[in-house]
Parts: structure tokens; C-alpha cells; sequence
């Protein structure tokens, strides 16, 4: 008898982008979350369940075995704790880049740059990998403000087109990691429902790499 699976998606784009891989392994949800108020979903198979659930908490969701399987942006999981959990496969959807933008104006010598960021993790382990120290300011929206009314100097975000980026006066400077979604699953359930999930792990990597 199969065991119950749970899958942890948000909605949004990485729902939208993950539903054709779901399909792919003849899952397919009963209802569309966003036109509904479920948090768990049933699907056409008994022993399956999407998991509705903020982007951010992904991870914290797999990692403690509330779901088996879960979809996550790479700079989530680059921000996370990512204990009991394995990143299996790029899924190669939802792309963009984790980049470093500002203004062009220059700063002067030996100031000392203050950057806006809600990636605190990541931007500090790429500014120190350069060997400089910076001031980061935690942010969680509307980042491109922050270097236009003097907030910050810089911002770390991420990009798709650069479309938001040039209507606020700001460009593209450096490049931290490209970013795309990833599937994740509990470690402890990789092995106890080896089998299950990972028929579910070929059938996307048929999709993705057909």
C-alpha cells in the first residue's frame, strides 16, 4: 500500500511553473489554490497532497518532515537552514539571478558601503569572500527605494528582466548566483519512501530534460 506523500508548493509563479512537472508524473491537483482558501490540496491520487505554503517556508516545512517534498527558490534555500533535507534537482524554472545593484554615482574613497538587502545571508558571505566589510540593512520589499532617498548605497536582489531596476535609476553591477527553483525532500522520508519519491524525481527529470 503506498504511503501518504505531501508536496510543499507556493503559490504564485513557482505553482504555475510546477504544475506541467506534476503532470508529468500524473499529479494533478483537484483544485487551483488560488481559487480557493485550502491550504492542503487533494489530488487525483489518494495518497498524494500539495502542501500550500509561503515560499519562504519551504524548506522549514521539509526539513521537519511536515512535508516529504517541497519546491524552493535557490536563494531561499541559500538563506535557510538546511539541515534534514536534500536538493535533489533543478528544476529549472523560475529564473532569475541574485544580483547587486545601485546608482551611478560613485562613492568616495574609503566609504564604507551600506547594502539593502532581505538575502542578509548571502550578501554577507559574498561581500566577505571579497574581503570587504559592509553596513547590510534588512529589507523585505520595495528594495530599489532604499539607494534613492539615501537609505543604502547598494542593493542585493533579484533580477529577471532589470525592467524595475532602469524605471528606478539603478543598473545591475554584480552578479552573486543564478537562481531557480529546486526540489527538496526530507531526508528521512528520502529513505523511508524511497521508492515513491523517487519515481517522482525521475518523471520530472524526463519533463525537464526531454
Amino acid at each position: 500500500m503506498a504511503e501518504q506523500i505531501i508536496i510543499a508548493l507556493s503559490k504564485g509563479r513557482i505553482y504555475k511553473d510546477t504544475l506541467p512537472l506534476l503532470a508529468a508524473a500524473g499529479i494533478e491537483p483537484l483544485e487551483d489554490p488560488s481559487k480557493c482558501r485550502k491550504l492542503i490540496i487533494a489530488t487525483n491520487h489518494k495518497h498524494v497532497r500539495l502542501l500550500i505554503v509561503r515560499a519562504t517556508d519551504a524548506p522549514t516545512y521539509v526539513s521537519h518532515g511536515a512535508a516529504d517534498i517541497g519546491v524552493a527558490g535557490k536563494d531561499v534555500l541559500m538563506e535557510s537552514a538546511t539541515d534534514n533535507l536534500y536538493e535533489l534537482l533543478d528544476l529549472q524554472i523560475a529564473k532569475c539571478k541574485l544580483m547587486i545593484a545601485g546608482t551611478k554615482v560613485p562613492k568616495p574613497a574609503g566609504h564604507q558601503l551600506k547594502v539593502a538587502t532581505k538575502y542578509i545571508k548571502s550578501a554577507r558571505e559574498y561581500y566577505a569572500s571579497r574581503g570587504q566589510q559592509v553596513d547590510l540593512i534588512k529589507l523585505y520589499g520595495s528594495m530599489e527605494i532604499a539607494p534613492l532617498i539615501g537609505l543604502a548605497d547598494k542593493i542585493v536582489d533579484l533580477v529577471d528582466t532589470g525592467n524595475t531596476l532602469k524605471a528606478n535609476g539603478l543598473v545591475a553591477e554584480e552578479h552573486i548566483a543564478d537562481i531557480s527553483s529546486r526540489l527538496i525532500v526530507n531526508e528521512h522520508a528520502y529513505k523511508t519512501k524511497f521508492s515513491q519519491i523517487n519515481e517522482i524525481v525521475e518523471k520530472f527529470k524526463t519533463a525537464i530534460y526531454k
